[in-house]
């Protein structure tokens, strides 16, 4: 069922992912402050950090979306490659004439990104509800259908020699310090938090979630339900590939790759049920802001090789969904009569 809107004070005491989440984020800021105080607590520092979360915080948004209803969508990645590629060709034609893209360009590149990846998204959406086949199946597919197209489109090599206008535009800085990347990102999550505190919509998928068959007796449309939300998943892996194309000023078909695991992490992290049903959208901006200070911080320790940084994501995922596990095992303890499950 969908939570209750509570204060933040009441969340905070009985949200156990809430608390695991901020006492994770504190010691490890603590500890960043005892030992690379200087390497870490600097403007520069938190402005790249606010620059290169949005890339996979903006796909793990629409993963989040897919698990409430008790799916997954993997394909994520992919779907912001092709989308990246996408806006980049169109970019490069629109400026061929003189090498200057129009006034109208970003924001068509944009409005085209957008809309591939909600035909992508809707693509899985329709092969979920109406083929019937599994979420982790029908997205892992669709992940290398997509890479597939996108190396097919670019030959496997990078596009580049991009029009500068774009990056300067989406990788710059309001008023010379918030990054647009981190704008970007506020925007996305607003719309989202409106569509699931605000609508019928989110009541829908939480229903859904918690149980399909209750959602369907009840008269919920279930199939173009969950087209509508893998259509949202693709909307915003195509606004992280839109980020990508702005960070990286080119695209190609493997960037990104580790951005899928990351972010079936930070939604678990967040508290989201991967059986669905439950999680908040608070929770996973959280996780991310938490994911992003563990990656920055271990990137400034010459100690740690960054080969190592996957396996920690691999022994992180495990644990946290360990003690879920465990948690949600007690709380059915608790609410049993006598202590039973």
């Amino acid at each position: 069922m969908k939570p209750d809107r509570k204060s933040f004070f009441s969340i905070f005491k009985t949200d156990i992912y809430i608390v695991r989440l901020v006492g994770l984020l504190v010691i490890w800021m603590i500890f960043m402050a005892v030992f690379q105080f200087d390497r870490f607590y600097t403007v520069i520092s938190f402005q790249t950090m606010g620059a290169q979360f949005p890339e996979f915080g903006l796909m793990a948004l629409g993963v989040m979306l897919c698990m409430i209803t008790g799916g997954i969508d993997l394909s994520v990645v992919g779907v912001a490659n092709f989308t990246s590629i996408t806006a980049a060709f169109l970019l490069r034609e629109m400026a061929a004439a003189n090498g200057v893209l129009p006034a109208y360009g970003i924001v068509v590149a944009m409005i085209a990104g957008i809309i591939v990846g909600a035909v992508c998204g809707a693509f899985n959406g329709f092969l979920i509800s109406k083929i019937k086949i599994p979420p982790i199946l029908a997205t892992l597919g669709t992940f290398e259908l997509f890479t597939g197209i996108a190396i097919v489109l670019t030959r496997g090599r990078a596009v580049s020699d991009l029009p500068i206008e774009y990056a300067q535009t989406m990788a710059g800085r309001l008023f010379g310090v918030i990054p647009m990347q981190l704008i970007s990102f506020i925007v996305v999550a607003l719309v989202l938090f409106f569509l699931l505190a605000r609508t019928t919509f989110g009541t829908k998928i939480y229903m859904l979630g918690t149980n399909r068959n209750a959602a369907m007796f009840s008269g919920l449309k279930t199939d173009r339900l969950l087209i509508k939300t893998y259509m949202l998943s693709g909307m915003c892996a195509a606004m992280g590939g839109l980020t990508m194309l702005a960070n990286y000023n080119s695209a190609r078909a493997d960037y990104g790759l580790v951005y899928t695991l990351q972010c079936v992490l930070i939604v678990v992290l967040g508290g989201v049920n991967p059986t669905g049903g439950k999680g908040r959208l608070g929770g996973v901006i959280l996780a991310i802001c938490v994911l992003q200070m563990l990656s920055s911080g271990l990137n400034r320790i010459p100690e740690i090789n960054s080969f190592l940084i996957p396996l920690i994501w691999g022994g992180v995922l495990v644990l946290v969904m360990v003690l879920n596990y465990f948690t949600e095992n007690k709380k059915i303890k608790v609410k049993a009569p006598g202590g039973k499950a």
